[in-house]
């Protein structure tokens, strides 16, 4: 059992909330972390530790703030064995892929700890003896709440980006994976001067507090309807508001593509981490052509994955999950693999394929934060498009097609952040992510997170009249 405690100004103690959460290892249900939560007293006592830190680590010289980057990336790699036996007790996830996820987050701070020293401005000349400076300063005080389906590699990102741009951080991981952000903090936390980096643990009440706190941006990973109230609360206290919220990703599988290779690609999309990844594919638009070759490559992926994925996080998603698989039944869908509720412990959930889907089922309309594909066959790559953007999200999509006329028109059309071409997962490392509708605001990932991190001062500088 994991006892975790909060990181308030240097200091590590268990807090004045009086109240705890048990999380239990969705593989069995056995208790596997306790997590004291934070007060509102704890909450505004971490964002005033932060903000005392917040002007010397705004003069600390960048590469000083990237040396700490690096040496914190250094020892999250060497943890990153231990960290992924916790992760995987808390939120499900095998072990290897846990840490293959831990290392991709070692990753991105290491990015982040290159760029901070080279982040930087423009100059423009006015008249003679005049020049316009435009450069990066700190917020102030970043307030980072992070998801638990993947806690690590999501954190590494936020706080990176956070810090070596010379911003102080109060960091909420989910109350899902308390023991995994903990962990992650003790890692990081001796590579920097105390109250650069607190943490508070806790449930929607302490996110509320630390949201609508005293504090110059929240950056938020996690559902819309918390990032609606997040942004609700920075309209309120004028903090930005950073957020990378829900999804209903679409694939669409075009005529003339490969169906096995597809369906593999289908698979992977919908039933790597079960399901439980904000760009997962959520809903699938296939051309009549190739339906019948594709469902049935689909099937035997299901049966595949469903050797070797995790369970949910917890029973609660696995019911809303199922719920939304037996709504689309019971609306005529066609269930083809999966879909039982296995007589087990843990959360388990098997790798599920639907067909005879309808645009405005549940399954197809909502989020579904599982191992399930629904598809609907279409009859053209226009019809697959127009289905596609009629969402109330707008993260990503992905488009499988031989024809460099329809992935153009898809990249052009489609209203997501990201549109990926014949693969669902990948980009070029330090890529940006720019989400839209109810998927978000703002960049996240990337060089352009570092400006979403800062604020830019205009400096008007003229030589002194001769004379003087």
């Amino acid at each position: 059992m994991h006892e975790v405690e909060q990181l308030i100004g240097g200091r590590w103690a268990p807090g004045t909330g009086g109240r705890a959460l048990t999380i239990t290892d969705p593989r069995d249900g056995h208790p596997v972390t306790r997590v004291p939560v934070a007060s509102e007293a704890d909450v505004a006592a971490a964002v005033r530790a932060a903000r005392d830190a917040a002007p010397e680590w705004a003069r600390t010289a960048p590469a000083a703030r990237a040396a700490a980057a690096h040496s914190a990336a250094n020892a999250i790699e060497a943890a990153a064995g231990e960290l992924a036996e916790i992760m995987a007790s808390e939120m499900g996830k095998p072990v290897d892929g846990a840490r293959d996820s831990i290392l991709a987050g070692v990753g991105t701070l290491r990015q982040y700890a290159e760029l901070g020293p080279v982040h930087r401005g423009r100059s423009l000349a006015g008249d003679a003896g005049a020049i316009d400076l435009m450069a990066h300063r700190p917020r102030g005080v970043v307030a980072v709440i992070t998801p638990w389906n993947d806690p690590v590699a999501v954190s590494c990102g936020l706080l990176g980006a956070a810090l070596v741009t010379g911003n102080t951080v109060v960091h909420k991981p989910s109350e899902r994976t308390p023991a995994t952000g903990w962990r992650l903090a003790r890692l990081i936390a001796p590579h920097l001067p105390e109250g650069v980096l607190n943490v508070v643990h806790g449930d929607a009440p302490a996110g509320a507090a630390l949201a609508g706190g005293a504090v110059d941006l929240v950056a938020h990973v996690g559902s819309t309807a918390t990032g609606r109230s997040i942004a609700a609360a920075c309209a309120r206290t004028g903090a930005k508001a950073l957020l990378e919220n829900g999804g209903s990703d679409p694939l669409i599988v075009d005529a003339g593509v490969d169906p096995v290779w597809a369906a593999g690609q289908a698979a992977l999309g919908a039933f790597a981490n079960s399901g439980q990844i904000c760009v997962a594919v959520e809903r699938i638009y296939v051309h009549r052509e190739v339906a019948g070759a594709f469902v049935e490559a689909l099937a035997d992926e299901a049966d595949d994955w469903g050797k070797r994925i995790g369970p949910l996080v917890d029973r609660r998603l696995r019911d809303i999950v199922h719920q939304q698989v037996r709504a689309a039944v019971r609306d005529g869908a066609t269930l083809v693999r999966g879909g039982t509720i296995p007589d087990a412990p843990g959360a388990w959930y098997p790798p599920t394929v639907l067909t005879g889907c309808a645009d405005d089922m549940p399954v197809m309309r909502e989020e579904t934060f599982g191992p399930v594909a629904p598809v609907l066959v279409v009859d053209s790559f226009d019809e697959a498009l127009d289905r596609a953007a009629d969402s109330p999200y707008g993260l990503a999509a992905t488009v499988l097609t031989p024809s460099m006329s329809n992935a153009q028109c898809a990249w052009r059309e489609l209203p997501a952040g990201t549109i990926k071409i014949n693969a669902v997962f990948g980009g070029a490392p330090g890529g940006a992510a720019h989400p839209r509708r109810g998927s978000g605001q703002g960049f996240g990932y990337g060089p352009e997170l570092l400006d979403e991190m800062t604020v830019t001062a205009v400096a008007h500088l003229e030589a002194p009249p001769t004379g003087w």
